[in-house]
């Protein structure tokens, strides 16, 4: 194992707050982040929402190529004005989170061992996780809960599974 730091590219749908991670390197360049763009659009087969416009930062990383694969799809790109951090806050704060609730709390081996755990904390952040702007609903649910009712654990049983080796828990109504 040896101390490296590793990057992560991730897409934030603003409407929903789904994450989409692209992908995890040591080495980040053009040619990665425009591979990396069209992995995520070609399998992801657009469940993105069809989205109208992509939000991006000046980094030299993104590219005229980076930037084809997305106006391909009729997609605007929109460039964050210089020193205007609050222009990408939806972002910003996902990788507050990605951060506070998963990297500061492990220790990543390399760089497939960050694509893992990343991915399985997605998966939990898009299906389970509760967002406050979405009136606690994860990005992934649609429906807001038909009536708001108090269970008494006493007599319902609840089943905990752990997410990343116990590091977060989710809670279910056991059958």
């Amino acid at each position: 194992m040896s101390l490296k730091r590793l990057y992560a590219l991730v897409f934030v749908e603003h409407g929903t707050r789904r994450v989409h991670l692209a992908g995890v390197t040591a080495r980040p360049s053009a040619q990665w982040t425009t591979q990396q763009a069209r992995n995520l659009t070609m399998t992801s087969g657009y469940r993105m929402g069809s989205p109208h416009f992509l939000l991006r930062d000046r980094d030299t990383k993104y590219t005229r190529s980076f930037d084809a694969v997305f106006t391909a799809d009729d997609v605007e790109i929109l460039l964050s004005p210089p020193r205007a951090p609050r222009v990408d806050a939806i972002c910003e704060g996902v990788v507050g989170t990605l951060r506070r609730e998963l990297l500061d709390r492990i220790l990543i081996c390399n760089e497939a061992h960050a694509q893992a755990a990343l991915a399985e904390y997605v998966r939990h952040y898009n299906g389970h996780r509760p967002h406050q702007s979405r009136q606690q609903l994860p990005p992934d649910s649609d429906e807001l809960p038909t009536q708001v009712t108090v269970t008494n654990l006493q007599a319902h049983r609840v089943r905990r599974q752990p997410v990343l080796d116990g590091l977060i828990d989710q809670y279910h109504h056991a059958a």
